[in-house]
C-alpha cells in the first residue's frame, strides 16, 4: 500500500488570523495553537476597540473671531450726550436789560435756589425754591416769565454752589424751553441782598 509520508495541514485562527500549523501521520496531530483568551460572559464576541475621540477646534476658533470681528465693526458705540450753549463774544460793549426783563436765579450751597425779578437796586423780593418739579420749573413756566418775550433769565452761582446745581439748572431752562438766559458773575449787590433776605 502506497504511503504518502507525513502531510502538513493548515489551521487559521479565526479569532486573530493567525496559522497554526499541524502535521498528520494517520491521525491529525496537533503542534501548535494559539490561545485566545475569552471571557465567558461575554462569549466569543471581539472586543471592540476603544478609539478616542477627536474633535478638531479649527473651525470653531474661526467662526468665533469672524463674529468678534463683525460685531466689532458694525456696533456703534455710545456716543456722549452733550448741551450745545452759544455763548456771546467777549468784545463789544454790554447789552443793558431792563428790570422788568430780568429774572435772577442765585444757585447756593446745599442745593439752594433763591430767585428774584428785576435787579439789587430796585429792592426786589427774595424768594427761596429748589429743583423739584414744583420748584424752579414753576417759576420759569409762570405767567409772568411766559407772557413777556423779553425775559432774559440771569443765572448766578455763589462760591459754595455745586456745579451740579449749574447744570440742574439748565436742564431746567432746556425743559421749560427758555430761550432767553445768560452765565452772569455774582455782584457784590447781589450777595448784599441775599444777606438782607
Amino acid at each position: 500500500m502506497w504511503n504518502p509520508g507525513p502531510r502538513f495541514i493548515y489551521y487559521t485562527n479565526a479569532a486573530e488570523g493567525l496559522p497554526a500549523s499541524t502535521t498528520t501521520n494517520g491521525k491529525d496531530k496537533i503542534m501548535a495553537q494559539v490561545q485566545e483568551k475569552q471571557n465567558p460572559a461575554k462569549g466569543n464576541r471581539k472586543r471592540a476597540r476603544n478609539n478616542g475621540f477627536h474633535l478638531d477646534m479649527t473651525p470653531m476658533v474661526d467662526l468665533a473671531f469672524l463674529l468678534l470681528t463683525f460685531f466689532m465693526l458694525t456696533t456703534t458705540f455710545a456716543r456722549l450726550q452733550t448741551m450745545e450753549i452759544n455763548m456771546p463774544v467777549t468784545t463789544g460793549p454790554n447789552t443793558p436789560i431792563p428790570g422788568k426783563n430780568a429774572l435772577n436765579i442765585v444757585l447756593d450751597e446745599a442745593d439752594k435756589v433763591y430767585y428774584f425779578f428785576g435787579f439789587p437796586g430796585d429792592e426786589p423780593e427774595v424768594k427761596q425754591t429748589d429743583f423739584s418739579a414744583t420748584g424752579i420749573r414753576q417759576v420759569l413756566l409762570a405767567e409772568q416769565v411766559k407772557s413777556n418775550p423779553n425775559m432774559v433769565v440771569l443765572v448766578k452761582a455763589t462760591e459754595s454752589s455745586r456745579f451740579k446745581n449749574m447744570v440742574d439748572v439748565l436742564d431746567e431752562l432746556k425743559i421749560t424751553d427758555t430761550r432767553k438766559y445768560a452765565l452772569v458773575e455774582l455782584q457784590e449787590e447781589d450777595k448784599a441782598l441775599l444777606a438782607s433776605r
